[in-house]
């Protein structure tokens, strides 16, 4: 289960335990387990909200899962947590440094950090 997977819901930060999906030809909502994947057209819910979900009136509420536990990390997110803790800890080497001559334009004249250039009808 995705520990970065959070609810749908605006606003909530809570882990996300259940996917909400509508049928429209059936004018029915489901809500299941959390799906593997997150797909288009589906929502993550966190357990507070999926319980007190509600269907538009004349809809149906199907329920696959009733209960739902707390997200628990699984091997996946222990390793891909460690391999960037150890891409985090890696020494990187110090960037050489790019020595760049100042360019000259012809008509140019410089101030500080800016340059103006004169156009044609300047002198």
């Amino acid at each position: 289960m995705n520990l970065s997977r959070r609810c749908s819901k605006t606003a909530c930060r809570q882990p996300a335990v259940a996917t909400l999906t509508y049928v429209y030809s059936d004018r029915a909502a489901v809500l299941g387990p959390l799906a593997t994947y997150a797909e288009p057209h589906t929502y993550d819910l966190c357990s507070q909200h999926a319980t007190r979900l509600t269907a538009p009136r004349g809809w149906d509420v199907v329920r696959l899962a009733t209960d739902f536990p707390d997200p628990q990390p699984s091997g996946d997110d222990l390793l891909a947590l460690a391999d960037a803790v150890r891409e985090a800890g890696r020494p990187r080497p110090a960037p050489e440094p790019v020595e760049q001559g100042p360019t000259v334009v012809a008509g140019e004249v410089r101030r500080g950090h800016l340059r103006v250039l004169r156009g044609s009808a300047e002198g």
